[in-house]
């Protein structure tokens, strides 16, 4: 028999590297996850007293490694964290192109320039913010202290950049046009940013509560993600521990309005019907979905709109937004880590604070505690801005 003139390569995972809110490694993560440990807090980088909104997800802790350097952004030393554990998991892995995802890419620095151009001054760390400010810094910099040479590619697709990158890396990999390919995102939370959301009146005073009769609004958060995706015989040639597959990856945009999605549902029911088709896997394979679930009103109508008519009530869903909010641009790729946590440790993550369903739609929510479950595939949804969907779809090794 011939070949295929479309060969459809098998993408696999072989290493991961995780820092949010929850933990600064996949180690603490997992156990924060399974604990079902909430991460978010008062707000301390920046003065919130005018706004609706006091809380946040925020990485803390220190970092040291050979080549950090006290001027980065600590959006930089985060991303290189993450970068750096996914090299220990597999160290003979070297991207040929790395594919990040962020929206920010880490604001603060544009804020403090904005500031003094404003108040007339010229500080004399201007043109260090200048240099620091590009969203890609934060990648170089990880790249740089890891000993990679790889070209890059950022995608800024509102909050569904983290998935946007993680499923662009695993279609360049199947179609041949790569062999190794690292993926993720990053963010970090800004005083420009987090007001812009409070503004929007989208951020709560409250616990965010997704999928909840009575949720009230996000908490942002923070945090970076890094999957190395490989050609499955490449990887399996050379023994890498291959952690997990991609099989799936579906997109859709409605173009709704500017910041709410379309009321049907249908950008997130089409984004989840193609990844399914993608992975060539009925939604009756789908052992478990970790939903965007901001806990805004109009994004969780949609999501669970989409859920129950394509899954019903059959399939265990959470959002673990709950426990660390919303990273924005890096939401996508560290939950597409989480996903791969729970396939390996064989439980479901919970949706914490949730307290009474909502009437519009049945879902299986795993309310408040994690528990047990055999996990093989898992899909992770993420929406955004603009009506831009995305899911991708994630096996067992």
């Amino acid at each position: 028999m011939p070949a295929s003139p479309n060969p459809r390569h098998r993408v696999a995972v072989t290493a991961i590297g995780l820092v949010t809110p929850l933990g600064g490694n996949v180690t603490e993560n997992a156990a924060a996850l399974r604990s079902g440990r909430d991460a978010v807090t008062p707000v301390t980088s920046f003065k919130v007293s005018r706004c609706r909104a006091k809380t946040a997800g925020q990485v803390s802790g220190s970092w040291s490694f050979p080549g950090a350097k006290a001027e980065w952004h600590r959006a930089s030393h985060f991303t290189t964290a993450a970068m750096q554990e996914a090299q220990n998991g597999d160290p003979q892995f070297t991207p040929e192109l790395a594919v990040i995802g962020t929206t920010s890419g880490g604001m603060s620095f544009g804020e403090r320039f904005h500031r003094a151009q404003i108040d007339r001054r010229r500080p004399a760390e201007r043109a260090g913010w200048l240099a620091n400010y590009m969203p890609q810094k934060a990648v170089l910099d990880g790249l740089d202290v890891c000993g990679w040479s790889a070209p890059m590619q950022i995608i800024a697709n509102a909050c569904a950049s983290g998935t946007n990158a993680v499923g662009h890396a695993f279609q360049l990999i199947r179609a041949g046009m790569q062999r190794s390919v690292l993926c993720g995102g990053y963010d970090a939370i800004s005083e420009l940013v987090y007001v812009g959301f409070d503004a929007l009146q989208a951020a709560t005073p409250e616990k965010v509560r997704p999928f909840d009769r009575g949720r009230s609004g996000l908490v942002l958060g923070e945090g970076a993600a890094m999957l190395a995706l490989e050609e499955w015989e490449s990887a399996n040639g050379r023994g890498a521990p291959i952690l997990g597959e991609v099989t799936g990856y579906g997109i859709a945009t409605d173009n709704h309005h500017l910041t709410q999605p379309h009321p049907s549902g249908v950008g997130p029911r089409l984004a989840m019907e193609r990844a399914l088709a993608d992975a060539q896997c009925p939604a009756t394979w789908i052992d478990y979905i970790n939903a965007h679930g901001t806990a805004t009103t109009f994004n969780d109508a949609t999501e669970g709109t989409a859920i129950a008519q394509l899954f019903g009530s059959a399939v265990p869903v959470s959002s673990t937004k709950s426990m660390m909010g919303h990273a924005l641009g890096a939401a996508g790729a560290i939950e597409a880590v989480f996903a791969l946590i729970a396939i390996r440790e064989q439980f479901l993550p919970p949706n914490l604070n949730y307290q009474e369903a909502d009437p519009a739609w049945e879902l299986a929510i795993v309310a408040n505690e994690s528990r047990k479950a055999k996990v093989r595939r898992v899909m992770s949804n993420s929406f955004g801005f603009g009506g831009t969907n995305a899911s991708i779809i994630l096996q067992a090794a």
